[in-house]
């Protein structure tokens, strides 16, 4: 593929994914033709329509367009596919997304940020602290309310800050100046198999980072780096939070590193709760300063402070959709147990006396095999919750493997298993003071009905 890349015909299978989307978008206004396939309308692809992206929802080779320069697929379209085995037989090169954003960062220096759980609201703080301070271009793994778009361009951008995502080794086509490790819970067991396969993974990334990897502190015994800094909690970290207090939509804390041997104490007001937010802050800060002295590149503390104080959060990560005084309703995508666990903990420290009922769709039927118990535990924190069907994406299913065979293990006292359809009649007529949905499947599309009902 050719550095520059522009006035190409470029076409994209699987073009409604968070990831795929904002290469699209990156091409489009680069000034290339863009077009592309996915299996179904969404708001995502609605929005690329209105750039004036052509797309079609069916398998059919008689809707590609008469020439293709080169195609970028996603791993969740099978290689089976019609069109891909179209463009396979006529020797039209074909990239996985991961491959053309590891081409498009060899371009100028990267922060990448790695981790399983919280590394695309760190992007996106990453994004914000640069933002008006440095000329970059961010893909983000989720649509930053900041930017109301999951891609940052900017005019003659002078770095780039991805999201690295460690699902089919994505993030091992990266070699970021400046890397970010947050977490490294076991996930995407269909990939790796067991944890120590996904660490040995996350120490490959941690090996192509260049100048200083930022690690939490709670998974850094487990990584090597010459330049490894820690985060976190802990005072003995290099860069870390105390003071904390947490409100409504916002966290307070301060905010203490090391400089030249003298510590520096920050106070830092942010627009989201939660503690793992203030986390991501701390590792968002500490990439950025980190990032700009190995650059020599000056910008003040104040600066960055008042842009992590404007920080409005992602889209479907802790996302408040309707706040009464009698009733309250968050949107989050959390879909592993871990990140369950934080999200529940977190809305039981705003609302401790609050009834509280979650909607959760789980994702994939080999993550609901392997994780089952472990979401049998965080999903019975709740006061009650609603499952639905198991969102397949990529994956047949597994005979045994459902909703029901989660629910039974399911510890709460109010549990039941739903339809899409029936959730709003259900939700209704049975009040809770707090209502959560949860994952990462289609339960998107479900949001906007409960809002508008509610």
């Amino acid at each position: 593929m050719e550095k520059k890349i522009q006035n190409k015909d470029i076409y994209f299978l699987g073009i409604g994914g968070i990831g795929m989307s904002a290469l699209a978008r990156y091409f489009h206004q680069s000034g290339n033709r863009v077009y592309g396939y996915d299996l179904t309308p969404s708001a995502i692809t609605q929005q690329l329509t209105n750039l004036g992206i052509n797309i079609h929802y069916d398998e059919n080779i008689d809707k590609l367009p008469e020439h293709v320069d080169f195609v970028i697929y996603t791993p969740a379209v099978p290689q089976t596919h019609l069109e891909y085995q179209y463009f396979l037989q006529h020797q039209v090169p074909i990239y996985k997304r991961s491959q053309v954003l590891g081409m498009i960062s060899a371009e100028m220096p990267t922060i990448g940020i790695a981790g399983t759980h919280g590394k695309t609201t760190t992007t996106s703080m990453v994004a914000t602290l640069l933002h008006k301070n440095l000329p970059m271009l961010a893909f983000i793994g989720g649509i930053a309310k900041n930017f109301d778009s999951n891609v940052v361009i900017e005019d003659n951008p002078k770095t780039m800050v991805v999201e690295a995502d460690e699902f089919d080794r994505s993030f091992l086509t990266l070699f970021p100046k400046v890397g970010v490790i947050t977490s490294m819970d076991a996930d995407h067991l269909d990939i790796y198999g067991d944890k120590s396969k996904l660490i040995e993974s996350f120490q490959l990334f941690a090996n192509q980072v260049s100048d200083v990897l930022v690690v939490n502190e709670k998974v850094a015994h487990q990584l090597k780096h010459p330049h490894k800094l820690l985060y976190g909690l802990d005072e003995k970290c290099d860069y870390y939070a105390d003071e904390i207090e947490l409100e409504q939509n916002a966290a307070k804390f301060m905010l203490h590193y090391r400089e030249e041997g003298k510590s520096r104490a920050l106070p830092v007001r942010l627009s989201v709760s939660g503690n793992y937010n203030v986390l991501n802050a701390l590792a968002a800060f500490a990439a950025t300063r980190e990032f700009c002295k190995s650059r020599h590149i000056q910008i003040e503390e104040q600066v960055l402070l008042s842009q992590i104080g404007i920080y409005n959060g992602v889209k479907r990560r802790f996302d408040y959709r309707i706040e009464r005084d009698d009733f309250v309703y968050i949107d989050d995508y959390a879909h592993h147990p871990e990140e369950i666990r934080a999200f529940v903990t977190a809305v039981r420290k705003i609302y401790p006396d609050k009834k509280i009922c979650g909607i959760f769709q789980p994702h994939l039927y080999t993550r609901t095999r392997d994780f089952a118990p472990q979401f049998a535990e965080v999903l019975s924190m709740l006061d009650s919750v609603i499952l639905l069907p198991i969102y397949p994406a990529r994956e047949l299913p597994i005979p045994g493997i459902t909703s029901q065979y989660l629910l039974d293990m399911l510890s709460c006292k109010q549990k039941i298993l739903l339809e899409a359809d029936e959730v709003i009649q259900y939700v209704k007529s049975n009040k809770s003071d707090v209502l959560l949905t949860l994952g990462a499947g289609n339960i998107d599309r479900l949001v906007p009905q409960i809002e508008e009902s509610l």
